[in-house]
């Protein structure tokens, strides 16, 4: 890979005849030219239900903490690590590349990922999912007025026209803003790259619909910051997807 020519385009840097994605992060490597091994990603088939091909883009930044790639999914999330100059694709506990982006209160618990699947249908206010739904928008938002009519879990409003998810948890009812379930999903995903190098992981790239607008974006990185992850970058999933492609 050292010895391929790197050429870029719009801080996206490409190696030809090489099946991934290279994606400038901003902050981490400087201005041009760049070393093959300083970035690496991966298009990776997340969800082989969808048959969406989804993207995890990680920065290797050269010193001894690794970064990660997320794809935080509306059905299922999906980490990377770069690692021995390769991606390496992670397994969760139960030895699968995908974890569903769910988010279950039981008693005084918190189940998250596969967990949350077995109780679902007994637990079904407390089990939460499609949080990317919300995160980043109004409550008088057309689309979460239409959404909240279809989830099973109660959504509020909340100051400043915020959509509030209610839940109980240890005994009371518990509001959370949507950023906060998506962190629990990415502290989940953090936590299984952790398990996996076995150091702690501090920054890390999200990839986002294209659609995304600043507020949602914004909230997604807010989300990140929760668990303690940088989040230096995040690129819409079917920009990286096409460059990968060399479209």
């Amino acid at each position: 890979m050292e010895q391929q020519r790197v050429r870029s385009r719009e801080g996206v840097a490409v190696i030809p005849g090489v099946a991934c994605v290279c994606v400038l992060m901003a902050g981490k490597l400087g201005k041009p030219p760049w070393q093959p091994t300083m970035v690496l990603s991966i298009v990776y088939n997340c969800s082989v239900t969808t048959r969406r091909h989804m993207v995890v883009a990680v920065c290797k930044t050269g010193d001894d903490a690794p970064s990660i790639g997320i794809d935080l999914g509306t059905t299922y999330s999906c980490v990377a690590v770069g690692k021995n100059d390769r991606i390496e694709i992670i397994p969760n506990a139960q030895g699968y590349r995908t974890t569903p982006s769910c988010v279950a209160f039981v008693d005084a618990a918190r189940l998250i990922g596969d967990g949350t699947k077995n109780q679902a249908t007994i637990n079904p206010t407390n089990t939460i999912f499609d949080a990317k739904r919300l995160i980043g928008r109004r409550f008088s938002d057309s689309k979460v007025q239409e959404d909240k009519k279809l989830w099973p879990f109660k959504v509020i409003e909340g100051p400043s026209d915020t959509p509030k998810i209610v839940v109980s948890y240890k005994g009371k009812a518990t509001e959370f803003l949507a950023e906060e379930i998506s962190s629990m999903v990415l502290g989940r995903m953090k936590e299984i790259a952790e398990s996996y190098v076995g150091k702690p992981v501090k920054d890390g790239v999200i990839t986002v619909p294209a659609y995304f607008n600043d507020p949602q974006r914004q909230a997604t990185k807010d989300a990140g910051t929760i668990v303690g992850l940088n989040v230096i970058s995040m690129i819409n999933e079917p920009t990286a997807a096409a460059i990968s492609y060399g479209l």
